[in-house]
């Protein structure tokens, strides 16, 4: 797991040289694109602070990178070719240096988030048993726990696949394998003969990391006909650093795709989720209709901004591997810290040691404190049973100390 760490003027040079790679729409007679740089009264090219902002410079210059270009190559849209290089440099970037993938064999794009990604697989996998085993889709189903993003049935509703929803220990948060082996064995009394698998690499409640040999091995041991999909939208740029679990990577041949959030740990604007899959795959969701697009369009959403793209590409560029992990580790450690003194108070709670997410029992804090504190709840409707404390890079030590001084009173008080 290595990349460069490259300084602001190093950034700043390869992102302009990259726009200069790109059309002009303001030099270039483009008479068939229906599409422009930004509105000038609002957004003026010439304003001084572009020179060192060259997001902001992309985001103006407001180039497409509708298709999936690691895909594509150069065969895709030939006005944007220079800021696409940089997006192909950003999926290389994680899928073989994070994620352990083998040198130019995975493909993938940045998307509008993790649930276009999510989603994304899922259609991917359902048009693969479709085409290459006949299936219908009532043989299908998609298999996830009930800690998972509800970007999982979302995706079932949108591609009419049934759902397997996997129970999990309520203090554990694993899988519970009674349950799904019962409910695996019921699907397939019922017709079901292939499976979308979602395992999870910190879901957002919990930050708990499912057990992926036992769920896959399951799977093997009964020839099963799966797909596998791994969703580390939180846990893409913190775990890989902290755990360094070849399971959860391109090393471990059942997984054929991931899923990654730039707006979560790495800090990058929202519309930055990032979809990663092994080579051979993106071809079962090419839409032939788009012909009118060089080398199609292969996602979701079509037109995307690459000034997203670009972002992402500069915050992995400025800190390097070795800078990223020393990040991700400062923020375990503020973690671990928090989570000693709870262990003081006897105060009830989930953590997975390589993530930086807290989830406290409800009985052990009051409604009116996790409010203060802006604690998320497991359910925003009521009956909450957890409450959830994130350390992002925002969350400043003092803020974490006021909180353990005041639960602690309360703790004191309630005695």
């Amino acid at each position: 797991m290595y990349w460069k760490k490259l300084s602001h003027v190093e950034i700043n040079n390869r992102v302009e040289a990259a726009l200069k790679q790109n059309v002009n729409y303001r030099e270039t007679p483009l008479l068939g694109i229906p599409g422009s740089f930004l509105d000038e009264e609002e957004f003026y090219p010439d304003a001084p602070f572009l020179e060192d902002s060259p997001f902001l410079a992309t985001l103006i210059a407001n180039p497409n990178h509708i298709g999936c270009h690691t895909y594509t190559g150069d065969k895709g849209e030939p006005f944007f070719q220079g800021t696409q290089k940089l997006e192909v440099e950003v999926i290389k970037t994680c899928a073989e240096q994070i994620f352990g993938g083998e040198e130019n064999a995975q493909d993938g794009y940045i998307a509008p988030g993790g649930t276009e990604a999510n989603i994304e697989a899922m259609w991917i996998y359902r048009n693969f048993f479709i085409k290459e085993h006949g299936a219908k889709v009532d043989e299908i189903a998609l298999v996830y726990s009930q800690d998972s993003h509800y970007s999982m049935p979302k995706g079932a509703n949108i591609l009419n696949i049934q759902s397997i929803i996997l129970n999990v220990e309520e203090f554990s948060r694993e899988i519970i394998q009674e349950d799904l082996e019962s409910k695996i064995s019921s699907a397939k009394k019922n017709g079901v003969k292939h499976f979308i698998v979602i395992q999870n690499m910190a879901t957002t409640m919990f930050g708990s990391v499912d057990d992926i040999d036992r769920i896959t091995n399951y799977f093997v041991d009964h020839n099963l006909d799966f797909k596998l999909h791994i969703d580390a939208a939180f846990g893409g740029f913190i775990y890989p650093f902290t755990a360094r679990d070849e399971n959860y990577s391109f090393k471990n041949k059942h997984i054929s795709s991931v899923t990654l959030d730039g707006h979560k740990m790495l800090q990058t604007p929202y519309g930055t989720g990032i979809f990663i899959a092994r080579k051979g795959l993106m071809e079962y969701v090419e839409t032939e209709e788009a012909k009118y697009v060089h080398g199609k369009d292969y996602t979701i959403c079509g037109s995307r901004s690459g000034a997203n793209a670009v972002t992402v590409w500069m915050t992995l560029m400025i800190h390097g591997s070795n800078g990223w992990t020393v990040k991700m580790e400062h923020l375990l450690d503020k973690t671990s810290r928090v989570c000693s003194k709870l262990d003081k108070m006897n105060v009830k709670y989930f953590r997975n040691p390589d993530v930086n997410i807290i989830t406290i029992r409800s009985e052990c804090i009051s409604d009116k404190l996790a409010k203060k504190y802006h604690l998320i709840p497991d359910n925003s409707e009521g009956n909450t049973k957890w409450w959830k404390i994130v350390v992002m890079q925002h969350v400043k030590q003092g803020f974490l100390d006021a909180f353990v001084a005041d639960l602690k009173a309360e703790r004191t008080v309630n005695k």
